[in-house]
């Protein structure tokens, strides 16, 4: 074969033989290489995403509990400013019998000095038939006429104890009034702070979303009704629904115990005002009593006793009685009393000398009466006259903590929840381009095997927390809690298999709380 052709025949071969499974691999590799590039930057990027949605639900669930942290300590401070109403009544009324008791004393110094007076006339009676001009006779009349100076003493004093009597009144009516002013701005507070549990964005709580995640959803409404739930039962006689949640307890039970409050709460003064009335009465007046009005001789105050406190029944026994399992605080009333002893030239006579005051709707009065210019103080209303939901202008209600025995519950302290979602891709590829495309999927057809699809971000992600609103005095674990002492704080709180369970039903994500319900230890 000529030479020529040799040649011809190896460029014709080197032609027609198979060429390129190198190039077709490669472009393979790449496009594999490409596919799990754009599929990690998508990873990534819901990773993200999905920590940004996190963070803002911790936040939310946080900044709520402290906002019904901070309401309950509200509750607590605003409680003891209706009990410090409480207390003032009962030191009003220590004034007022305070007051009333000069009259009593006066009177009481008037019936001494016409017992006197009778006994000088006992003594004058054997006069005439000695025929002796009797000295005995002479005091009689006298002891008589100083009767007439205590008597009209104590005129003068009943005028000027009415002067003040109409002032004392307005007084108890204005302190009745406070109390229902302070249960109004508790019962603002607790309307405000229940919204902002069941919204998550009242009161500029949206700002939490726009700062941590724009993207992501508002609280969902059944997790907010959870929460508002949760406030409602901290609080005795709101209503509170819930599988082994506790009743309310009576309404007299719970005048009960701001009655007790207030009365363990008096300063000494209302509580037990010594046993010298010298050191409160006024100098003058006790001169008067003790010698200036009888000239000579004396008067002598014994065994005197006053106290004043929020009763049951308008009765002395009662404000002298010591502390009563069944006092719901429907009175405030004082008494004072003591004995007087008077020793004027051959006679003495001792006589028991009492005042009292009771203000309430349907136990009220005086005594003595001559004192005082009305016959009844009504315008008190008594501790929790209504029911708690009844109390929008009246009835000296207060919030009483709904205590739960069950420390399955934590013991009544109320938790927080927050679910919310987000669209982990965006679905914008200008914005991000390794989505590929608006649906983020890549679709592959395999001859006879059908066709697949790789999704290069998740579509939706959600994210669940849980926060404690629970009372700690700092340095006292053991002091139970309660609305009268200002420590209720608030910390992010593991999720129950139970709770997680029921705030995922209430979002409507009823497959993650099937297996939320059948896992005993939540990573949360």
């Amino acid at each position: 074969m000529p030479h020529h052709e040799q040649v011809l025949r190896k460029k014709r071969a080197r032609l027609t033989a198979p060429r390129g499974q190198a190039l077709v691999l490669a472009a393979l590799s790449l496009l594999l290489l490409g596919l799990m590039v754009a599929l990690s930057f998508g990873i990534s990027h819901s990773l993200r995403n999905k920590t940004r949605l996190q963070q803002h639900s911790d936040a939310m669930a946080y900044s709520m509990a402290v906002v019904e942290a901070r309401s309950l300590n509200y509750f607590a401070v605003s409680n003891r400013a209706i009990a410090a109403s409480f207390v003032a009544m009962n030191s009003l009324h220590a004034y007022m019998a305070a007051s009333t008791v000069t009259s009593s004393m006066l009177t009481q110094g008037k019936d001494n000095f016409v017992a006197i007076a009778v006994i000088e006339l006992v003594l004058c009676l054997p006069c005439p038939w000695t025929g002796s001009a009797c000295k005995h006779c002479k005091d009689a009349a006298e002891a008589y006429k100083i009767s007439k100076k205590f008597d009209k003493k104590r005129k003068e004093f009943d005028k000027e104890i009415k002067n003040v009597d109409q002032r004392f009144d307005q007084a108890v009516r204005a302190l009745d009034m406070m109390i229902d002013s302070i249960h109004m701005s508790q019962q603002t507070v607790f309307t405000q702070t229940a919204n902002l549990l069941r919204s998550g964005t009242a009161n500029d709580m949206g700002k939490i979303k726009q700062a941590n995640a724009k993207e992501a959803s508002t609280l969902s409404s059944a997790v907010g009704g959870l929460n508002a739930t949760e406030f409602s039962c901290v609080i005795d006689g709101m209503p509170c629904v819930g599988s082994g949640k506790p009743g309310n307890s009576a309404r007299t039970a719970r005048a009960k115990v701001m009655t007790e409050v207030a009365n363990a709460t008096r300063p000494e003064w209302p509580a037990t005002r010594g046993k010298n009335p010298i050191l409160y009465l006024h100098p003058q007046f006790m001169k008067d009593l003790m010698n200036g009005i009888q000239g000579s001789g004396i008067s002598v105050v014994t065994g005197h006793e006053g106290t004043a406190k929020t009763i049951n029944n308008a009765s002395t026994g009662e404000v002298e009685g010591g502390q009563t399992s069944n006092n719901e605080g429907k009175v405030v009333g004082a008494d004072e009393h003591g004995r007087l002893t008077s020793t004027w030239r051959h006679g003495i006579w001792t006589g028991r000398y009492e005042a009292s005051i009771f203000s309430g709707k349907n136990a009220n009065g005086h005594n003595p009466s001559s004192a005082h210019t009305s016959g009844k103080h009504d315008k008190f209303e008594g501790v929790y006259s209504k029911d708690l939901m009844a109390c929008a202008a009246g009835g000296n209600c207060f919030m009483k903590f709904r205590a739960d025995p069950d420390p399955s519950h934590d013991f009544g302290q109320p938790h927080v929840y927050s679910y919310v979602t987000m669209k982990m891709r965006t679905g914008d590829v200008k914005k991000a381009p390794w989505e590929l495309n608006s649906n983020s999927e890549v679709k592959f057809t395999h001859g006879k095997n059908g066709t697949g699809k790789i999704s290069m971000a998740p579509d939706q992600g959600a994210a669940i927390s849980n926060a404690l609103v629970y009372y700690h005095r700092l340095g006292d674990w053991q002091e139970q809690p309660n609305m009268f002492n200002p420590f209720w704080r608030a910390k992010l709180h593991p999720f129950t298999s139970t709770q997680a369970s029921a705030v995922l039903s209430a979002a409507g994500n009823t497959d993650a709380a099937q297996i939320a319900a059948a896992v005993s230890d939540l990573p949360l």
